[in-house]
């Protein structure tokens, strides 16, 4: 079976765990509700199963639970739709507190008890006034809120507030308290086991995820700016879809208050004879019908709250003469006969209104509130405009539905934003984040010191197994490529350098060989003199000594280039070089040029070589190897420390292995007979401190001088 069947199948089940715990706390929700009502406390307790879930899923299972809990609580409210809301908001603040470790004590969880409050109960108050307007609800708290403007203190609105605000104070602290009892009987293990997470590569563990996510950046990390760029669109739509379904419901709300003054208008037209509109006007109530009629017309008027007024007119150059008029008796509405100055708003539609022509419902502001008035003609039998059926349509409430749908929209929208963001955050989480930062994290990592470390990061890269089907993928398949094939590389040249370090060295020996082989006494002085020197430089760094000199590379060269110390006698004399006796005066200066012959070659060689640090120290060796420390040495006559370290060291292995090998004008000496001599010349011809090195590490010397001799 391929991994990516495995990842899937763990991804089933892990959804299935998931979404069987967000029935259990939906459930849990529904019951505590229920228990409540039951038990007669002014409590709602509906919020348990939403921050349970919140806290040990996330965001989505809380969100969702919050949400689908609001939807069944609320059953056969429509209503309860829009206060899904407050539900979502409060998952999404239990998540976030719960990242944060609000809950992993006691005290810290009853510190988010305000929050939840302030949510639930000053959130949701202001979102009922926006749903009911201004008036005290049917809710919990609206004894306490009626005590509270009773009392005088404030005004409906806060009174409303502070009473929602208290009681939610009560209900999120049970709740709170219940969900951390709750927290507490479920083991550890289990804690993370209703976390959904689509995983789109091979599973991390909690260290490796929390390595990842603290993966930094410059500036904002990638799930920021996902996050930022998401809202920013959901905002734009939310703005742009508000703003056109508020203007199609402005326009259906004026569209509906304009058919039902039409409606009346034609209703009371046909209320009355039009052909007995003069009799109406001089008879008044004592013309026949005329109160069958008007009460035809008050019917009318009852039969919507919209309806704030309906009227017949006469129009006339001199005003309005009242027809009919049929205004509840508080209202003192006017007679038959009575003549109402034009009002200013319909001066611009007077000619036509005198002609008997029908007008465009006209909206006003006055005395009599926000009217949207419906003049329409009424004709006699001869088809002769004779008065205006007039209806005037209060658009007093029009505000409240606009400010009721515009609290519904947003409810919604945050809702569904809400959950949307958090659907967003898991598969932006699983599919792009955390590859990227499991990839950045294990290229960090990556280590080059050793092949071995080298094919550990390899496998893991390999280990991510990030299978998300996009570009994510093909990114992690050319970084592992380029990976592989850097390692390949890295090992390929490591090997090329071996070989050529192996060349080198063997190229040194022959090139000392040669030298040799045209001084006859010095045998095997020149792998003495190099093993010599490395156990000087392993001891002074075991003292603490040069540390600052004494690294690998430096030992290493020293050690390499410690054959070439001599090379300079390639241009000695046979004769010199090979004198059975003493050399004369003349004949030793000429064999000191040894050193200044040796520098002249290896600086030629610097000159055709990269690797100039490795032939700098055969350089120091070969012309100073001869210098000492109190300043009488050659070729130049340095003294202490002006002399390079390699050089005084390559001193004392020098001598020493001349003071025990036998030469045609001396007998060897004894190991002791030599240590004693290298001692004596501490402080003169030798650096103490290499001395001191060497004396100390005398049963390594002793060593390779005995094998030296078993070799003979």
């Amino acid at each position: 079976m391929s991994q990516t069947s495995v990842r899937a199948g763990g991804n089933s089940k892990r959804a299935l765990s998931c979404l069987a715990f967000c029935a259990v706390c939906i459930a849990l929700n529904f019951i505590l509700r229920n228990l409540a009502k039951l038990a007669g406390i002014p409590l709602y307790v509906d919020s348990v199963g939403t921050i349970l879930a919140a806290v040990l899923g996330g965001y989505l299972p809380g969100m969702l639970v919050g949400f689908l809990s609001n939807l069944l609580i609320g059953a056969g409210d429509d209503m309860s739709k829009y206060y899904c809301m407050i539900s979502v908001l409060i998952a999404a603040l239990a998540t976030f507190l719960s990242r944060k470790g609000w809950f992993s004590s006691f005290r810290k969880s009853l510190c988010s008890v305000p929050l939840f409050a302030l949510i639930g109960g000053g959130l949701g108050s202001i979102l009922t006034f926006g749903l009911y307007g201004l008036s005290f609800g049917e809710e919990l708290s609206a004894d306490l809120a009626h005590y509270f403007y009773d009392s005088g203190l404030t005004s409906i609105f806060w009174a409303q507030l502070s009473g929602d605000i208290i009681i939610d104070l009560a209900d999120k602290l049970l709740t709170v308290l219940l969900v951390f009892l709750v927290l507490r009987l479920i083991p550890d293990h289990y804690r993370t086991a209703f976390r959904f997470r689509f995983w789109q590569q091979n599973p991390l563990s909690a260290e490796e995820r929390a390595a990842s996510r603290r993966f930094g950046v410059r500036k904002f990390s990638l799930r920021s700016k996902m996050m930022m760029l998401i809202m920013a669109g959901m905002l734009v739509v939310a703005i742009v879809t508000t703003g056109i379904g508020y203007k199609v419901f402005e326009d259906s709300l004026r569209r509906a208050r304009r058919e039902l003054g039409e409606n009346a208008t034609r209703v009371l037209a046909a209320s009355m004879d039009a052909d007995r509109v003069d009799e109406y006007l001089a008879l008044g109530y004592d013309a026949p019908g005329y109160k069958e009629s008007e009460t035809a017309m008050a019917h009318v008027r009852d039969s919507s709250e919209d309806i704030q007024y309906v009227y017949v007119y006469k129009i006339e150059k001199d005003g309005c003469h009242v027809v009919f008029d049929p205004d509840p008796p508080e209202l003192n509405g006017s007679d038959p006969g009575d003549i109402v100055e034009f009002d200013d708003d319909f001066l611009p539609v007077l000619p036509l209104l005198l002609k008997g022509e029908p007008i465009e419902p006209k909206e006003s502001r006055s005395q009599y509130g926000w009217l949207y008035s419906i003049y329409t003609p009424v004709k006699n039998s001869s088809g002769e405009t004779v008065c205006y059926a007039c209806a005037d349509i209060s658009m007093e409430k029009l505000t409240e539905e606009l400010y009721r749908f515009l609290a519904k929209t947003l409810s919604l929208f945050v809702s569904f934003i809400a959950i949307l963001m958090a659907v967003f955050l898991v598969l932006a989480e699983a599919g792009i984040i955390l590859p990227i930062n499991s990839m950045s994290l294990a290229s960090s990592r990556f280590a080059f010191d050793s092949e071995e470390q080298r094919n550990d990061s390899v496998d893991q890269l390999h280990s991510l197994g990030i299978h998300t089907g996009d570009e994510i993928e093909n990114l992690y398949s050319a970084i592992t490529k380029t990976t592989e094939d850097s390692v390949r590389y890295i090992a390929e040249s490591h090997q090329k350098n071996e070989t050529i370090a192996r060349m080198q060295e063997n190229l040194i020996t022959v090139l000392a060989d040669m030298v040799e082989s045209r001084d006859l006494y010095t045998g095997n002085h020149i792998k003495n003199t190099a093993a010599y020197t490395r156990i000087i430089m392993e001891e002074l760094r075991r003292e603490g000594l040069y540390t600052d000199q004494l690294t690998d590379e430096f030992m290493e060269n020293v050690v390499h280039s410690a054959p070439l110390h001599d090379i300079g006698k390639i241009r000695i004399s046979d004769t010199i070089l090979n004198k059975p006796g003493k050399l004369t005066d003349e004949e030793f200066e000429k064999m000191k040029l040894h050193t200044v012959y040796g520098s002249e070659v290896l600086q030629q060689a610097k000159k055709a070589s990269s690797d100039v640090s490795y032939l700098s120290e055969a350089e120091n060796l070969a012309t100073y190897h001869h210098e000492k420390w109190n300043g009488k040495g050659y070729p130049t006559g340095r003294a202490g420390e002006e002399i390079p370290l390699s050089a005084r060291i390559m001193a004392v292995a020098d001598v020493f292995d001349a003071l025990v090998s036998k030469r045609s004008y001396k007998d060897p000496f004894s190991f002791e007979q030599a240590m004693d001599i290298i001692k004596e010349g501490s402080g003169t011809h030798f650096d103490p401190a290499v001395v001191n090195a060497f004396v100390q590490a005398e049963d390594e010397v002793r060593k390779i001088l005995e094998e030296q001799q078993g070799e003979k």
